[in-house]
């Protein structure tokens, strides 16, 4: 799979929440890992995880994405 970086939000451009797109038509999003207490609250399928990111990040991908 090949990721193209459309969208991030940091200081250092490395260590921080960022959306990527890929040559299968999809999005994989990098994101805070949730603590277990959170995870605990939301189910997930097997395979599957959950991660935070800032809604400012979604609306940078979008306004990237739709370019």
């Amino acid at each position: 799979m090949r990721l193209t970086r459309i969208a991030g939000e940091c200081p250092d451009g490395v260590t921080c929440p960022t959306v990527f797109a890929t040559d299968r038509a999809s999005i994989v999003v990098q994101g805070y890992e949730l603590a277990a207490d959170e995870l605990a609250k939301i189910t997930l399928p097997s395979g599957e995880t959950a991660v935070e990111i800032p809604v400012s990040l979604l609306k940078e991908a979008a306004r990237a994405y739709s370019d």
